[in-house]
Parts: C-alpha cells; structure tokens; sequence
C-alpha cells in the first residue's frame, strides 16, 4: 500500500499487517521507527511525540547511543581526574558489577527496568548493600554524561533510594576505650591509633606525616600529603581538595605520647617519617597495628 502522507511523517501499511513510520530528522536524514506498530492510530501518535521533541530541540539521533556501555563506561573513568584510589574503586565496580551485565549492551538500551533488574540481580546473589548502592551511583553519573553528550534522551537511573547505601551507624569509642585499644597495640603503632581517634586525620594523612608537621609546642599538626594503597602499592601525593591542606589541633593530653613515640620512633630530621615500623616499613591498613 503507498505510504499514507501526513504533516509530519509517513506511515504505511506492511504486508503483515502492521504499520510502520519514517520521519525526516533535524539533519535531512529520513529515519524509520524503531519498532513497527499494532494500528495506524499507533504509529501516528508516535510521530506525533517524534515531531513535539524535534520542535523542543530536544530530539537525539537515535543511532548515537548505539555505543556499548563497558568501552563508554571505561573511556568515562579514564577521562576524569581522579585520586588513583578513586580509579581502583571504579574499575572494581565497572568489572565486576556492571560489566558483566550491562557492559554489552548499547547504551540506548539500558531502560530504567532493565536497571532495576540489574540491581535485584546484585541484591540476589548476596552482593553487600553498600557496594550495589556505589554500582548504582557509578552507573547513573556515566549515563548522566551519556545525556550532556547528546547520546541519550533521559538518565534511565530513576530508582528512588538506590543510590543510598544504608549502612548502621558506626558506635564512638569513648576517650577510656580509644586509650585501652591503643596500649593493645604494638608499641610503635599506640600514637598512631590516638593520633588517628583525636585528631579524625585519614589514614593516608597520617601515613604521609614528617616529623616537621608536628607541631607540640603550639599543639597541632599541618596536613601537607597523603599516602594511597592500591593493590598493595603506595602512592604519595597531595590531599584531594584544597581544604585538605590544613592546620589540625592536638588535644594537650596525647602531647607527651608523641613526644616519647617521636623520640623512640620516628625516622631521624625534621623530614624523617612520623609513623614507621621498627624495621623503617611504612604502615598498611591490613598488616599493621596489630596487637602486641
């Protein structure tokens, strides 16, 4: 049957009985539908959104989100400048809780269904809360450069609540407690742990410590740098925001701790490292304040 003309758009009846709709895109390009429809009403109404988003500028070529999500997602992570540590987490996520299952897809294809789908399927198979609720945001901040490119419509991450990870608040030790955790540890690390629960330096921050940055007589500690541990390597470089620069008070009590873990301790000059092992290591988050 010859198409069947209208102001905007065709449509035509196919030998099997549906019908299909073809347009003229924004940049002369006459496109079909994407999927053929049950009625002529059906595929009418269909130009009919197709023409109200072109005359809002807001249609998008719908071939420029025939991108498959895991190369995007990867590009979208090395393109950004991120703190390495921040790198590990995100890669770790895109490997194994992204990829596996929304990697091949286009991103044109990742519906808001079939994200909730894929986050039931983590929250199935045991994966912890917190690490579906960091899928979830990692996922939802590459689609949403997926929309400032111009390559998709709308951000199909629209589930209220998955981006939050719920964790039970963590209980505050009280000054007794900190004191009675840290005379159990090894005798080089007690001024770390007190230094770490007065202080609320991170532990990159007080790895990176120099005998100079501490401060005594005056009573703080300047925070120039931090240390990151990614796969068992350490990395050294300055703290993420320019207030992580800062100037950090140390309550009068932990001064003769760190007087004495200074003297007994630290590397020698006003360079030499605050928190060391016996044996000149540099401290890990797994291995190093164990009891003594």
């Amino acid at each position: 049957m010859a198409g069947m003309r209208r102001r905007f758009g065709r449509v035509r009846k196919l030998p099997s009985g549906r019908w299909q709709a073809r347009y003229p895109g924004p940049d002369g390009i006459d496109r079909p539908a994407p999927t053929t429809f049950r009625t002529k009403t059906d595929a009418t109404v269909w130009l009919s959104h197709v023409e109200a988003a072109v005359a809002r500028g807001d249609w998008i070529d719908p071939q420029a989100g025939r991108l498959a999500f895991g190369p995007y997602a990867k590009r979208w992570i090395a393109e950004r400048p991120l703190a390495p540590r921040t790198v590990n987490k995100y890669e770790r996520l895109l490997r194994l809780h992204l990829a596996p299952n929304l990697g091949t897809l286009d991103l044109v294809d990742i519906s808001t269904p079939r994200v909730r789908s894929w986050r039931a399927e983590l929250l199935a198979a045991d994966v912890g809360q917190p690490t579906v609720a960091g899928a979830y945001r990692l996922l939802r901040a590459v689609l949403q450069t997926a929309v400032d490119d111009e390559l998709l419509r709308r951000n199909p991450c629209r589930i209220k609540g998955a981006d939050q990870d719920n964790s039970p608040e963590r209980p505050v030790a009280s000054v007794a407690e900190v004191f009675a955790i840290a005379g159990k540890m090894r005798p080089w690390y007690r001024a770390l742990v007190l230094m770490a629960a007065f202080t609320s330096l991170r532990w990159g921050e007080l790895i990176a410590l120099r005998r100079r940055d501490l401060d005594l007589d005056q009573g703080f500690v300047t925070v120039r740098s931090a240390v990151t541990e990614i796969d068992s390597k350490l990395d050294g470089a300055r703290p993420k925001s320019v207030a992580g620069v800062r100037e950090v008070g140390i309550p009068e009590v932990l001064a003769p701790e760190l007087r004495e873990h200074v003297r007994r301790w630290s590397e020698k000059g006003s360079h030499g490292r605050l928190f060391v092992g016996p044996k000149g290591a540099t401290p890990r988050r797994t291995t190093s304040t164990g009891c003594g």
